[in-house]
């Protein structure tokens, strides 16, 4: 096939499933242990894996008794793992809310030129109340506010890491030049939220400037995606809802002006691998059997505006919850998650299991041959272009995707056997961005 899965794998230090920190197995401490993350890196990398990707949360949203957190700044961990990797992609994530955009430029840049040209930045836009009065935020934005924020925040990077032309180094001991000064420009942007003079501190990088990422599935979210995003990290329920969000992207892209094949839209997958269908299935419960259900209670209960007493773990959700249109931050999460809830008859206890057991995604439960047949089917019906692949536990989950559902897909003639690029815009088969010098 000339069409090619694009894989990533979506880092959380013990795993996404929400007990996976309470195996006997489990190094609690494995979130502050940057030489784990180095390990990781090593096995996506030796699975020839697109890229890795961190998320990033600016506060304590939950209880910090719950689990480990990803606590480490994601931009300090790709430096560190550019320096213990060679190929695969590094991807972090940033807020266009709680950061600077000279600032941020500089930072992704500097990591980009380090790494080799490696690097994507995950744009995000969340506000979670418990995030906000960390920055002196208290009023909260809606959704369509902080996008036309983001709008400008990445209108004022994306000129910034083109203000300085391809040619611009000169780097001429003879005459004493390193750069021609008429090929680097100020952007001097004056708009709503942002006054940047520029230009950069720092040139292009090996494969131009950083990949843009885009993780959100609401309106304004798709929109925003259409315009930018480069790579779509989304949670996708059934392949039904797959296709639709996939349809929809690709045509608003075709209308922003884009190549709709530049736009690659990657699924979460939670996995959880055994040799038997019957082993996988163990695993799953294993895990589920350790989930404290009294904190993904509480947090259901704040998200639905019921209170925990009136949540019966073993009813269905009350008719009386929030809609969709009163949620602030995280609103496509919600109404996924309803959605799934109403849909299939779930009893709250179920529901919790569920949501702790995948974060929002499609859990994926079996044999290697089974994980790739879903894979497959997903990628040639016009559902993704490929996965976000999110193991329910690490370091093994990781190894039991690589070690036995790549070579699947391989023999198959759907992944790669090895790299062919150097770069991760490269590895995603992406052209190089044009310079509006």
């Amino acid at each position: 096939m000339s069409r090619q899965l694009h894989l990533n794998t979506f880092i959380n230090a013990v795993g996404h499933h929400e007990a996976a920190w309470r195996l006997p197995e489990a190094v609690p401490n494995w979130n502050l242990d940057i030489e784990h993350y180095k390990n990781l890196a090593r096995i996506a990398e030796r699975g020839t894996l697109d890229s890795i990707f961190f998320a990033d949360i600016q506060g304590l949203i939950s209880s910090p008794s719950r689990r480990p957190g990803e606590m480490l700044d994601p931009v300090v961990k790709l430096t560190a793992l550019a320096e213990a990797t060679e190929r695969i992609g590094l991807i972090a994530t940033a807020s266009t809310t709680f950061d600077d955009p000279f600032n941020l430029a500089r930072r992704f840049s500097s990591v980009d030129i380090v790494s080799g040209g490696r690097v994507g930045w995950n744009v995000v836009t969340s506000i979670a109340k418990e995030i906000g009065p960390n920055f002196g935020v208290t009023e909260f934005p809606t959704p369509e506010e902080r996008y036309e924020r983001a709008d400008e925040f990445l209108d004022v990077v994306l000129k910034l890491w083109d203000s300085w032309e391809d040619d611009a180094l000169v780097v001429d001991k003879a005459s004493g030049v390193y750069a021609d000064p008429s090929k680097v420009h100020r952007i001097d942007h004056d708009g709503k939220y942002y006054s940047v003079q520029g230009p950069a501190l720092l040139p292009p990088t090996t494969q131009g400037r950083p990949i843009i990422v885009q993780a959100g599935s609401s309106g304004p979210g798709i929109a925003f995606a259409a315009k930018y995003a480069e790579a779509v990290f989304t949670a996708q329920g059934t392949i039904e809802e797959g296709r639709a969000f996939y349809a929809d992207l690709k045509s608003q892209a075709a209308a922003n002006g884009r190549n709709p094949e530049h736009v690659l839209i990657l699924p979460g997958i939670v996995t959880v691998i055994g040799g038997t269908e019957a082993e996988a299935h163990a695993k799953a419960r294993a895990l589920d059997e350790l989930i404290v259900l009294d904190h993904a209670h509480a947090q259901l209960a704040d998200q639905t505006g019921v209170p925990v007493e009136d949540l019966d773990l073993d009813r269905p959700l009350p008719d009386h919850i929030r809609r969709p249109e009163e949620i602030v931050d995280g609103r496509s999460r919600y109404e996924i998650t309803i959605e799934m809830a109403r849909r299939e008859n779930l009893t709250v206890r179920d529901l919790l299991i569920r949501l702790n057991g995948s974060r929002g995604h499609q859990k994926l439960i079996g044999t290697p041959e089974q994980i790739a047949d879903v894979i497959e089917t997903w990628f040639t019906t016009g559902a993704s272009d490929g996965f976000n692949v999110m193991p329910a536990t690490f370091p093994d989950g990781l190894e039991d995707f690589v070690d036995h559902v790549v070579p699947i897909l391989r023999r198959r003639g759907l992944f790669r056997s090895a790299y062919e690029a150097t770069t991760l815009r490269g590895h995603y088969g992406l052209p190089m961005p044009e310079s509006v010098h």
